[in-house]
């Protein structure tokens, strides 16, 4: 089973750009989508009733803003769109789907700010996320656009970035305690070594020189983890300022 993940900065605006053509080629099981940016209403049939796959919204309250969709192929048992942390719950940015034999949960975390204006809300549902995984984290998945880069190899600039949001001692240390909950980072567990990004931003070429960050992650629960047989990133797939990614189970 093939599962994929993709922030896409606007799902009517990856449309555009042929996201239904490279769905259709990824032929994954499941595809979790973030910045969905749209009302269910507002987009396209086509994205809406798509051949072969069940969808899934959770829009923002706010118009043009954040939301998270989920397309999969067999239809789960249970699904939540809410996890109780009222203004995480309002801004549409997290989809839980429950399976027979695993669950899987779609995230979009706040960004932080770029200056850091809404950083202690990040922080702060960082923490009500462990309290929220410490009653159920068996058999699970956690995907998404996280918005931390983990260790310096995970952005091509660490020491230029040490104090920016995405990079500060306070955000990392949330990503250690995920892991510390007993979730193992799957692409740096097949890719010990290697630099590999999954955002650019928009500015000076970034993405083109390669100067990126990589913030978008599968986390599985270690009594999963050995159903995992790949994590990869797509960095060749354009349509958005972050990249997809995948894992194997």
């Amino acid at each position: 089973m093939q599962i994929l993940s993709w922030n896409v900065n606007g799902l009517r605006s990856a449309y555009k750009k042929g996201f239904l053509n490279w769905l259709e080629k990824s032929n994954a099981d499941i595809v979790c989508l973030q910045e969905l940016r749209s009302k269910k209403e507002q987009l396209p049939e086509e994205l809406v009733d798509i051949g072969g796959y069940y969808s899934f919204f959770n829009s923002a309250a706010r118009k043009g803003y954040s939301g998270t969709v989920v397309y999969v192929k067999k239809e789960p048992l249970k699904i939540e769109k809410e996890i109780g942390f009222k203004r995480f719950d309002e801004e549409g940015r997290m989809i839980k789907l429950k399976y027979k034999d695993f669950t899987l949960i779609n995230f979009y975390m706040p960004n932080g700010g770029r200056q850091k204006q809404d950083m202690d809300y990040k922080l702060e549902f960082y923490d009500y996320l462990f309290g929220y995984l410490k009653k159920d984290n068996k058999n699970l998945i956690l995907t998404g656009d996280f918005n931390i880069a983990h260790k310096e190899i995970d952005l091509a600039r660490p020491k230029e970035n040490k104090n920016s949001t995405g990079f500060t001692p306070e955000e990392r240390e949330k990503i250690d305690k995920l892991i510390n909950l007993g979730f193992i980072d799957s692409f740096r567990f097949f890719n010990k070594d290697k630099k590999a990004y999954t955002f650019w931003s928009n500015f000076a070429h970034a993405r083109e020189r390669d100067v990126g960050w990589r913030i978008d992650y599968f986390f599985i629960s270690k009594d999963l983890f050995s159903q995992c047989k790949k994590s990869f990133i797509l960095k060749n797939i354009m349509g958005s300022d972050h990249c997809p990614i995948g894992i194997e189970v």
